[in-house]
């Protein structure tokens, strides 16, 4: 089983002290020259002044956007901890036992793909940016990302609409791949919907027992502790959806 997640919008900074980020230490290393070019548009972008417009943050961020600049040099930190959001305070990731973080992979605007443990500085970059340099970010990254995930066992995607955008699996992965969708009184939500995906994906990850293989065995592992239901693919290669109730 592998968990794909979002990253959070709102991230630690990283620890005053310490090494910066070594693009060729994070997970899938043959992604390195693809970071390197987002890597490098982003650090220009961030010294103009219209940054904030160009990266979709508000005023309020400007310092936030202006530490773009030092991404090569600021010390960098577990990604565990470095995202913040909601959806990855409900999982606590920090707290995940190795063979549970091993499972785990954030989809990201800027590295691609990263494992809870790779060190990484906080940044501001999203996915539906359309970054100078680089273009659309979704679309820059999809054929990267086509060609280093292809997870052979079950994908539980707790990504949003955007980050989904980035890897979408082919036929034969979308037949063991399941969407989440989180409703309460039968309404899709929002805020409550990474809440909950967090608490899901932790459930999933620390339960006893095998971890699920298929998408019914999903369903009986997430009914373990939420209200759901599996509704089959929409068309042929299309992934399954796994319904959740908020709580």
């Amino acid at each position: 089983m592998l968990v794909l997640l979002p990253p959070s919008e709102s991230k630690w900074a990283g620890p005053a002290r310490g090494a910066p980020v070594d693009l060729g230490a994070l997970h899938r290393p043959e992604l390195s020259a693809a970071r390197e070019q987002v890597l490098d548009a982003l650090v220009a972008v961030s010294a103009r002044p219209d940054a904030p417009a160009l990266l979709g943050a508000g005023a309020g961020l400007a310092e936030v956007v202006r530490a773009n600049t030092t991404l090569r040099t600021r010390p960098a930190a577990p990604a565990a901890r470095v995202y913040t959001g909601v959806l990855h305070d409900a999982l606590d990731l920090p707290s995940l036992p190795a063979a549970a973080a091993r499972r785990v992979l954030v989809v990201s605007a800027l590295w691609g793909v990263l494992g809870p443990r790779d060190r990484v500085p906080g940044y501001r970059l999203s996915m539906g940016t359309d970054l100078p340099g680089v273009g659309p970010l979704a679309a820059f990254w999809r054929p990267h990302l086509a060609a280093v995930l292809q997870p052979s066992g079950l994908v539980v995607d707790c990504r949003s609409a955007a980050y989904a955008a980035a890897w979408v699996p082919d036929a034969a992965t979308a037949a063991r791949t399941v969407a989440v969708r989180v409703l309460r009184d039968g309404r899709v939500v929002s805020h409550a919907a990474k809440h909950t995906r967090g608490l899901l994906a932790r459930h999933l990850l620390t339960r006893t027992g095998r971890p699920p293989r298929t998408p019914a065995a999903l369903l009986d592992a997430a009914v373990e502790a939420f209200g759901a239901k599996l509704l089959e693919p929409v068309r042929r290669g299309a992934p399954w959806t796994l319904e959740v109730e908020a709580p």
